[in-house]
């Protein structure tokens, strides 16, 4: 899997730039957004703007998401760099919730370095991150793939519907973040994860399916891949945090303990105050809360998610979601490469270890 997304990377990070270069000007800003009222100011544009999302996507990032959508494509017999500007919507999409999580959950890294609203300040931040969840609407405005009219209002209803669910989860996970209590059930958790990250990953695969003119029962298909797999990987996001405190590696561009020390409520969480002691349990809620911790509260935290057994817990359940997401492929009449290539999809999310 590595491979492949070393292959399609740069690929994806060309059409992103075509759709917002690392330099913009009059002519472009008259080009993608229509001619001025008035009078463009460019400079303001390019700090406001290209500077923040360029500064965020050069720091990395796998474009996953856009290359399961390029394999889409290929497995439904059509060909990827025909709707590589397509791929970008779920990129984008995905990037700029990162701009908007980040200053909501007070974070202070992002992929090794300072998350950009400490570079950039809050307003440029939150203004970048929220166009990018616009930006990409300007593609099915475009019209590359030349769709017809019917296809295009089907795209953009899908991406209504999704995005706005995506807000459902961003609002649970905000409100169990700012209650000192942990009485969220496994199944609201995973609803949460369903809507937060499963939503972004239907859109990979609706997007795919509406595009390329497929019936209504495949879309529904593999929107249900693509969301299991996605709380799959949302999981194991959450186990490699822990893992990386345990080995105190600070890999992964983030702080030791940051899901701790930010408070942040998982699958792992919910399971150890479950299968804890009433003080044991009492305590984690008092480490979760604290607007700061130390070391040494981090690694207790860190042992009450082993010696509950909560890490274990979670990647059994990362894993069955993952198996769930491949028998969604089952059935389907796809190219037999890029089939097996979104079947291998799934376990590269559960087990990739960065």
């Amino acid at each position: 899997m590595r491979d492949v997304l070393r292959e399609w990377r740069p690929v994806v990070d060309e059409a992103i730039e075509e759709l917002l270069p690392r330099v913009v000007d009059e002519s472009y800003l008259a080009e993608f957004f229509g001619p001025a009222s008035h009078a463009y100011d460019p400079d303001a544009i390019q700090v406001a703007l290209a500077d923040p999302i360029w500064e965020l996507l050069d720091r990395g990032g796998k474009r996953w998401r856009a290359v399961v959508f390029l394999l889409l494509v290929e497995a439904f017999g059509e060909e990827p760099d025909e709707y590589l500007p397509y791929a970008c919507i779920p990129e984008i999409l995905h990037n700029g919730t990162i701009i908007v999580d980040d200053v909501e959950d007070g974070a202070s890294k992002r992929r090794g370095e300072a998350a950009i609203h400490h570079v950039f300040g809050t307003d440029i931040a939150l203004n970048a991150g929220n166009a990018m969840y616009f930006l990409p609407l300007k593609v099915i405005t475009h019209d590359p793939g030349d769709l017809d009219a019917e296809t295009r209002l089907a795209a953009y209803e899908m991406l209504m519907h999704e995005l706005n669910r995506t807000h459902l989860g961003q609002g649970m996970d905000i409100t169990w973040h700012n209650e000192r209590e942990i009485d969220i059930t496994e199944a609201q958790y995973l609803e949460m994860s369903a809507c937060k990250t499963g939503c972004l990953g239907r859109i990979v695969a609706r997007l795919a399916a509406i595009v390329t003119g497929q019936s209504d029962a495949v879309e529904a298909a593999v929107a249900n891949y693509a969301q299991q797999m996605s709380i799959a990987f949302q999981i194991g996001d959450d186990i490699l945090d822990v893992e990386h405190s345990l080995d105190k590696a600070g890999e992964f561009g983030k702080a030791f303990g940051n899901d701790i020390r930010e408070g942040k409520k998982t699958l792992m969480t919910i399971h150890a105050v479950e299968n804890a002691t009433p003080e044991d349990a009492a305590r984690l809620e008092e480490i979760l809360w604290a607007e700061d911790n130390t070391d040494a509260e981090i690694e207790w935290a860190l042992e009450l998610y082993q010696s509950t057994g909560a890490i274990e817990y979670a990647r059994e359940r990362a894993q069955s979601l993952s198996e769930r997401a491949r028998t969604h492929l089952d059935g389907l009449d796809l190219d037999p490469e890029p089939k097996a290539q979104l079947a291998e999809f799934t376990r590269f999310v559960v087990e990739r270890d960065v």
